[in-house]
């Protein structure tokens, strides 16, 4: 059975206040009443009788109570398995956290195990050392647990391999022939060469304490190998825990983080490292830019690639056709076989090179080779060297037709003497010539020594002051074996043995392989074109992109360091040249993490005289209750809170679900709040219902004229002013509210929008007197013929005519375009005019100064608000909106900027409507010039 204990005990002292907790959930003060305004709702309910709270039932105080229990436990901080280890008081603690690439997974367990160590290490007033392993410099002087923390806190996973034994001689040399108590090693979990290092200089040290401190080790995973093969992308991973069996998904991903081929790569139980092809065509496989393995964000489960990987397209040509019979002794034999592993071959359809050779560079290959091939077509020169220029590469090979060729052929690297050089010929050795071993330039640098290679029979070339320079292979004697030129952008190459075996043994070794692959890695792999800066072997290429610990490319390059890349070779990553993409965006180089082979080992330690204690990552062994205690007391709140809404009858109207939760949303925001749990049922008065569904917030409205398009448009319209008044300003209306203005109550809103149409019935007398009435209380209505008049008398408009015949039964009072200075030019917005859909029309209002003269009863006294106002621009029109709140009809003329002011608009007269002559206050005037620029 496991151990218990609490991290803060001294916190269960709080639970002596619960039943001063009882006593106080016991009193409950009465439920604050709630009443929906306007007054109207207030006066619904205003004759109901006094209700007097009770005390909450024993089983709710109970549940409270619980919840406050649980609430003090989890403060406590109850852990089961606690962490029994204590660190030895005879010196400083010595933390060795490994920061490299494989801790990207685990790193803030990492970060809590250490953070744990130090705060030991602060109660018991000891000073610590805290050492990255792969960090470029080290600071191990031992300081204060503050300063440790500061550090831990600025720490990050590397892309590097960890460097332990520099670390540790860091701490010796910082603590000086001071012994430590307890050095603390915080492992990625896998060896390194310079683990016995390590060892050696922390048992220099005589600690009385010493703990490695690993996680489980599963998120090493690498991928260490990847080669572009005939007919896929062969991948190598390699792993740490090989226990079980596991499966893994590899994507390839081009320079876009797209997918473009994914496979699985099985490892077998107790598997060190498992491969996998990843099939995909030839011209996919050059869109590759790197291979990752799914959910394993780091450094070394991310593989790039650069130009070196990609396969390239390498036409073979031949000055015979030879013996089909006689396979051995074709020239192209043995090249295609050498080569065909890691380039896509093409062959001619044709003997005749006239043919031949448009047709092949018209394919732009990346290499052309030609196998004993004398003298060219022509009219084929000009095109191939061309071809060259641009950066093309053509290897040649000898034989008897080149060896009888003019000396003159401008695509040989040098000058060759006429004929040939032949074992007891005219110019011939005692004694078949050995290789030389290759120069350090070139791409045949660091292949070891051909050994067993002969050759009998060459062509020579005539001496010039830069033919060593130009010689990438030689023969023991010094004659050339392999020569080059430099053509602008491309290359010639010329080997001075023909391809087939009758002039040396060379196409029967390994090493002409190698040869060829190394050639054929250094011709473009989208063949001929534009020269690259960068591309040459020797040349120091800057960080371009780097790889960070997560597995990530980015342009932040930091302190590294241009790498030199030898020709032919892998550069390898280091703490001067992290893992990333070195050069340009026009060329460059990839530096992956690990090098090919590699195998990720269990870190295994010991040193004479030490015991070492294993201990895992925190958030393994010891678990906190103290989430689960919080989450039940949060369980807990919302009961209660559920429990009141239901006893105080917050479920009883389903028109009001919508405030019912989020009622308990603020309820379950208020622990231990008093709140009343009993309610005696509310009186209501007939046709309260009805009132108090419109007068819960405030709803636009318009009249409902019969016509269904008319109607459509305005409640489309009123939807898209209510939706703009809520996105622009504090007011938030309701559905807007069609209205049959010969029985609904019109008192409701403040005001009513009405679209004039010739072809609808005409109101009756008394719909039109309950309009009067209406605007006479203090109401507003718009009234809209939606026709673009101008003006009130003399109009042609069936509407406008209409709304006369409407207006004729009605004691308006005088009317006027809105003035310059009126309240509605500045309610909300500064405008100048009220356009809608058209622009033609004026808003009319009530005439404020004749209405003063005039003895017309209509004239409002609502706060200076005018009873009712007419346009003709189709305000609901401009306002009218879909489901998708997109505009259901255009302006006109077409223009969005219309469309804006007209909302505008609508925004200024409710705020008029609401505020009515605020804004005509004397005390704006100051504020509104300054808007104006006045």
């Amino acid at each position: 059975m496991g151990s218990f204990a609490f991290a803060t005990p001294v916190i269960l002292s709080a639970l002596i206040v619960l039943p001063a907790i009882w006593w106080l959930l016991r009193l409950t003060p009465p439920r604050p009443k709630q009443e929906v305004f306007p007054p109207l709702a207030i006066l619904a309910t205003v004759l109901k009788r006094e209700e007097t709270p009770s005390k909450s039932p024993w089983w709710l105080t109970l549940l409270r109570m619980l919840m406050a229990a649980a609430i003090i436990f989890a403060i406590a901080d109850p852990v089961l398995n606690p962490r029994s280890g204590t660190l030895s008081s005879q010196g400083p603690l010595v933390l060795l956290i490994d920061n490299s690439w494989s801790t990207a997974g685990d790193w803030q367990r990492r970060v809590e195990t250490a953070d744990m160590l130090i705060g030991d290490a602060e109660r018991a007033d000891l000073p610590v050392s805290l050492v990255l392993t792969a960090d470029p410099t080290h600071d191990a002087v031992p300081g204060s647990a503050a300063a440790a923390r500061e550090k831990l806190a600025a720490a990050q996973p590397r892309p590097q391999v960890p460097l332990r034994a520099s670390a540790a001689e860091a701490v010796v040399e910082a603590l000086n022939g001071t012994r430590p108590g307890t050095v603390a090693f915080l492992a990625d979990g896998v060896s390194t060469p310079e683990d016995g290092d390590m060892m050696a200089d922390i048992s220099s040290l005589s600690p009385a304490d010493v703990r490695l401190i690993e996680g489980d080790g599963e998120g090493a995973v690498a991928l260490t190998d990847v080669s572009n093969t005939a007919n896929a992308m062969a991948v190598t991973a390699a792993r740490l825990t090989r226990d079980a069996p596991a499966r893994y998904r590899i994507n390839a991903l081009d320079q876009q983080g797209r997918s473009l081929a994914t496979t699985d790569i099985d490892f077998a139980a107790g598997a060190a490292t498992a491969s996998a092809a990843l099939p995909a065509p030839f011209e996919l496989r050059n869109d590759f830019a790197r291979i990752t393995i799914e959910n394993k964000a780091t450094a070394g489960a991310t593989h790039l690639l650069d130009d070196g990987f990609k396969r390239r397209r390498v036409a073979l040509l031949s000055g015979d056709g030879g013996n089909d019979l006689q396979p051995l002794l074709l020239p192209l034999y043995y090249i295609s076989r050498a080569l065909q592993p890691y380039a896509d071959i093409i062959e001619p359809r044709g003997a005749d090179l006239s043919a031949a050779l448009p047709e092949i560079l018209a394919g732009n290959p990346s290499a052309i080779i030609m196998a004993d091939i004398g003298r060219l077509p022509a009219d084929t020169y000009a095109p191939l060297q061309q071809w060259i220029a641009r950066g093309g590469l053509l290897i040649r090979f000898a034989g008897p037709r080149l060896a009888a060729a003019p000396t003159d052929d401008p695509l040989v690297p040098v000058i060759l003497r006429r004929g040939e050089r032949a074992l007891g010929g005219a110019l011939s050795w005692a004694e078949p010539q050995p290789l030389a071993d290759f120069p350090t330039f070139g791409p045949f640098a660091g292949m070891p020594p051909a050994e067993d290679v002969r050759v009998n029979r060459q062509v020579l070339a005539e001496p010039t002051p830069d033919l060593a320079e130009r010689t990438w292979a030689s023969l023991a004697d010094g004659t050339p074996l392999v020569t080059t030129r430099q053509v602008e952008a491309g290359r010639i190459v010329l080997f001075h043995v023909s391809a087939e075996a009758t002039w040396s043994n060379l196409p029967l070794s390994g090493n002409f392989v190698e040869m060829l692959r190394r050639l054929v890695q250094t011709a473009r792999a989208g063949g001929a074109q534009a020269a690259t800066s960068g591309s040459e072997a020797g040349v120091a290429l800057p960080p371009y992109r780097l790889l960070t610990a997560a597995g990530i490319l980015t342009a932040e390059t930091g302190a590294a360091k241009p790498i030199t890349v030898a020709a032919g070779q892998m550069p390898v990553a280091s703490l001067d040249h992290p893992p990333g993409l070195y050069g340009s965006e026009d060329g460059f180089t990839a530096v992956n993490l690990l090098p090919a082979g590699t195998r990720l080992d269990p870190v295994s330690l010991s040193a004479e005289g030490l015991t070492i204690t294993r201990d895992s990552l925190i958030g393994r062994e010891a678990v906190s209750l103290r989430p689960a205690l919080f989450t039940l007391a949060f369980l807990l709140l919302l009961i209660d809170g559920l429990i009141v809404l239901v006893i105080n009858g917050g479920f009883s109207r389903p028109a009001k679900a919508g405030r019912g939760i989020t009622a308990a949303l603020l309820l379950a925001l208020l622990p231990l709040a008093g709140l009343p749990t009993e309610s005696r049922a509310q009186d209501a008065k007939p046709g309260d219902a009805q009132a108090l569904e419109r007068l819960d917030t405030t709803h636009l409205a318009y009249v409902i004229t019969g016509e269904a398009d008319v109607d459509r448009i305005s409640e489309q319209g009123l939807e898209g002013l209510s939706q703009f008044l809520t996105y622009r300003t504090t007011l938030e209306p309701g559905d807007p509210v069609g209205l049959d203005i010969t029985k609904d109550e019109l008192s409701f809103y403040p005001i009513i929008y009405w679209p004039i149409s010739a072809t609808a019935p005409m109101p009756t007398a008394a719909a039109i007197s309950r309009i009067d009435a209406y605007m006479r209380n203090g109401g507003t209505v718009l009234f809209d013929t939606r026709d673009q008049f101008t003006s009130l008398e003399g109009g042609t408009s069936a509407n406008g005519q209409r709304l006369q015949e409407i207006l004729a039964n009605i004691d308006i009072p005088p009317l006027e375009p809105t003035p310059e200075n009126h309240v509605l030019t500045r309610a909300f917005y500064l405008l100048t005019n009220f356009p809608g859909r058209y622009s033609g029309s004026p808003l009319w209002v009530e005439a404020r100064q004749d209405a003063r003269n005039s003895g017309s009863q209509i004239s409002s006294s609502g706060d200076g608000v005018t009873p009712l106002l007419i346009t003709g621009n189709d305000f609901a029109g401009a306002w009218a909106i879909d489901a998708n709140g997109a505009p259901v009809l255009p302006t006109v003329p077409p223009d969005d900027m219309q469309r804006e002011y007209a909302y505008r608009a609508g925004v200024n007269i409710m705020m008029y409507m609401l505020t009515g002559n605020y804004k005509a206050d004397q005390v704006h005037v100051p504020a509104l010039l300054e808007r104006l620029g006045q």
